[in-house]
């Protein structure tokens, strides 16, 4: 997939009914576990407030020079 067709899924206007639709199903409990390791991971790897934000300010800087080009 290319980074333009990435790009229109990422961005693309979502319908009511696909709303509705994705918000009738509940959450799986491997979609709820994964996130729960994600979470754990990076509380863990980021563990104090200011690594998270630094981490964040490293991440988005790096997002905007990527959009850039």
């Amino acid at each position: 997939m290319t980074l333009d067709a990435i790009a229109r899924e990422v961005n693309r206007v979502v319908s009511e009914e696909e709303l509705r639709e994705a918000l009738a199903h509940p959450i799986s409990p491997a979609e709820r576990e994964d996130v729960s390791a994600l979470i754990r991971w990076f509380t863990t790897r980021y563990a104090t407030p200011e690594a998270r934000l630094a981490y964040v300010r490293q991440a988005y800087a790096r997002w905007r020079s990527v959009r850039r080009t």
